[in-house]
C-alpha cells in the first residue's frame, strides 16, 4: 500500500509538472527538482512492492521446460530459487546501508532540491529490510514445503 500511494503521488506530481511546463506562458511552472523527485520515490516504491510481489509467487517466471516435469521436481526449483533470492535480497540490503553510510559520510545532496542523497537511502533500506524478512519466510516456506510434500501456497 505504501508503494502504491508513493507511486500515485509520483504520478500526480509529475502530471502537474508537466502541465507547468506546458503553461509556462501563463504564469505557470514546472515543479523544481521534479526529476530527483521522482528518481527517490520510484527506487523507494521498487522496494516496498518486492515483499508483496514475494508473498504471491509474483515474479516474472519462465516454465516452458519445467512444466512437465512434474510437481516435486518444480518443489525443490521454486525452493532453489527462493533462498537465492532471499540471498540476493540480503546483499541488495547490506549494499544499500554501505552506500547510505557514504552518503552520509561524504554529505553528498541532490543537485537541485540539494536534500541529502542518504534520506531515499534510508527510506529504501527500511522496505529492502521487510524484503528480506520476507524473502527468508518465502525460502523457509518453499523449503517446508519440500519437507511436506505439498505446497503451502500456490507456486505461479
Amino acid at each position: 500500500m505504501v508503494g502504491g500511494i508513493a507511486l500515485s503521488v509520483l504520478i500526480v506530481m509529475t502530471c502537474i509538472s508537466i502541465a507547468g511546463r506546458a503553461l509556462n506562458g501563463f504564469g505557470f511552472a514546472p515543479i523544481p527538482g521534479d526529476f530527483e523527485i521522482v528518481e527517490a520515490g520510484i527506487a523507494f516504491a521498487v522496494f516496498c512492492f518486492i515483499p508483496y510481489c514475494q508473498v504471491n509467487s509474483g515474479h516474472a517466471t519462465v516454465d516452458v521446460f519445467t512444466v512437465g516435469l512434474g510437481k516435486s521436481f518444480n518443489r525443490i526449483l521454486v525452493a532453489f530459487w527462493e533462498v537465492i533470492f532471499a540471498a540476493v535480497l540480503i546483499f541488495i540490503a547490506w549494499r544499500l546501508f554501505e552506500g547510505m553510510q557514504g552518503k552520509m559520510r561524504y554529505g553528498e545532496t541532490s543537485m537541485f532540491l540539494q536534500f541529502p542523497i542518504w534520506w531515499p537511502y534510508v527510506a529504501c533500506l527500511i522496505a529492502a529490510c521487510i524484503s528480506v524478512v520476507v524473502g527468508i519466510w518465502s525460502a523457509y516456506d518453499r523449503v517446508w514445503a519440500i519437507v511436506l510434500g505439498r505446497d503451502t501456497r500456490p507456486i505461479a
